[in-house]
This record gives structure tokens, sequence and C-alpha cells, in this order.
């Protein structure tokens, strides 16, 4: 997240609104006592019915999204590269009640992307919901960034959000919704963002772009979250002074204290996971082509 320097940690770039990135790399804060109180998989609930389809959700953001349709009802479909964790995001909504199905597919892979798509429409009969998660980060500056770099972060950002939506479009009737998951950094950045920032800049042209296409039979929203506590913020650590476990946890707390102005801390992906129910909700049904910013007033302090 672009800003002035005010926290403890000596470059506010290590944890950057870039670490809103998805399911691909992250991991989630204990929920608050709301997200705890009912069980993941109960039937009833605002999503009752309906199909959900998520990347990236073996953790982070993208875990906490499936956890969060699941318990309102959903049936979740659900992809990410590492296996053994999507094989445990499954396991825990089947377990309270839900139904899920998660799926070994990398997003860079068309014919994988493709492949999760179809089939996971194919299973439950079309789709209601997709949230376009998966993302990846690269924090390093221009004249060390390598082009492999550069093209993996845009090919796994922005050119797999397109190929999503894609793919997604011919198993929606009329009211889907299909969500992205952008960044604050569509609006700001900071040095060693220059690919994420273009990514997620690309995230925003392809959302306005698609709503004004599929309007008004699919709505097309993006998330934009500010700082996120998931592993992209974790593998900053390395940046800093070796520190115990205890001691890194305090460090992320200060640094929201000192940065995210309004709400004195950084978001978790339980945060994101709920915004994300609300934007899929019939209650916003007159918003599209947008990228609505989460992220606890930190871009309104800078």
């Amino acid at each position: 997240m672009a800003g002035h320097e005010r926290g403890p940690i000596g470059r506010r770039a290590v944890l950057s609104g870039a670490a809103v990135a998805a399911g691909v790399a992250g991991v989630t804060m204990a929920a608050g006592p709301a997200a705890a109180a009912a069980p993941a998989g109960r039937r009833e609930g605002r999503y009752a019915g309906k199909t959900v389809l998520i990347t990236g959700a073996t953790s982070g953001i993208g875990r906490a999204a499936a956890l969060a349709f699941a318990r309102e009802g959903a049936r979740v479909g659900f992809c990410g590269r590492r296996e053994r964790l999507g094989r445990e995001v499954e396991r825990e909504i089947r377990r309270a009640g839900g139904e899920a199905a998660y799926v070994r597919a990398d997003v860079r892979d068309p014919r994988q992307l493709k492949g999760f798509v179809d089939g996971i429409a194919r299973r439950y009969g079309g789709l209601d919901v997709a949230f376009n998660n998966a993302g990846i980060q690269t924090m390093k500056p221009i004249t060390q960034q390598t082009l492999e770099e550069f093209d993996d972060t845009l090919n796994t950002n922005t050119r797999a959000v397109w190929l999503s939506i894609k793919y997604e479009i011919a198993h929606m009737g009329e009211g889907g919704v299909i969500l992205v998951t952008g960044s604050t950094n569509e609006f700001v950045s900071r040095p060693g963002l220059s690919s994420y920032s273009a990514s997620k800049g690309g995230v925003s042209g392809i959302v306005q772009s698609a709503a004004l296409e599929l309007g008004p039979r699919i709505r097309v929203v993006a998330l934009a979250p500010g700082t996120t506590d998931t592993a992209i913020v974790d593998a900053q650590r390395a940046l800093n002074p070796p520190m115990s476990d205890a001691e890194w946890e305090r460090q992320k707390a200060a640094w929201g204290e000192a940065n995210v102005d309004a709400m004195k801390r950084m978001a978790r992906p339980e945060d994101m996971a709920r915004a994300a129910l609300a934007l899929a909700s019939p209650d916003m049904a007159f918003q599209t082509g947008v990228s609505v910013v989460v992220d606890g007033g930190q871009l309104a302090g800078l």
C-alpha cells in the first residue's frame, strides 16, 4: 500500500497493499467471534442453492471466502496449485455439512483453467457467482526484476482474470455475478511494485469493460483490499531483522496501528470474505464496473 512512512517497520513496502493477493499464496488469521459462530456448511443462508466458483482458494482471502460462502449455503467449487491445502479446505467445509469441490489447477495454464471452470459448472449445473481471486506479487525494483517475473505476475493476476471471465460467462444466467480481487495498488503504488500495480490496474480495466459488455445480465465488480495479513505479508519477514513469531506478530500489529489510520489494524482475510459476500448479494444489484476499496481507511489517511 503506498503512502508515507510512519510505522515501526523500516520499509513500508514490506507490508504493502499488494499483500492482499489471493489464495495462490496466503494464510488465514483467526476468525472473529461472528465468523466462528456458525458452521461453514449450514444449508440455509443467503447463498443457499447457489454455486460459487473461486480461484486461488487454498489459503488467504480465497480460503476465507470459500468458507464464508459455504457457511451461507453455497456449493463451492475452487482451485489452487497446492493440493494438500486444497484438500484441507474441502474437508473443512464438508465436515461442517457443506458442499465443496477442490480441483488442482494453475490459472496461468488456459487448459487447466478452462477445465476447472467447465468441470465445476457441469458438476453443479451452472455458475451463480465467480470470484476470480488468485494472484501473486513480486516486490523488486524494475532494475532487479526479471522479465520472467514480470510476465508471471501479469499472467497470474491479469491474463488469468480475463481468461476466467471468458470461460465463466457461458455458464452464467441472468443475475450472475463475477467478482475479481483487485488491490488498492490499482490507485497508488510503492517502489518495487511496478509489475504488481500494472497487473492490478489491468484488472480494473477488464472489470470496467466486462461490465459494459455483460450488463444488465451479469454484474462485474472488483474488490480492492488494503493491506491484508496473508502469507504475502509474512514473506516479507526475511527483509527485516530476525525475530520470533511473537515479535513478528507484534510488529505487524504496530504497523497496522501506525499506518491504517481509521481501523488501526491491517485487514484479516475474513474481512475481505465478508466484503465478497456483500458485493455478490442482491443487495448490491445496481453495482457493476467498479473497484470497491475495502481498506480500513488506509487510502483516506494518505
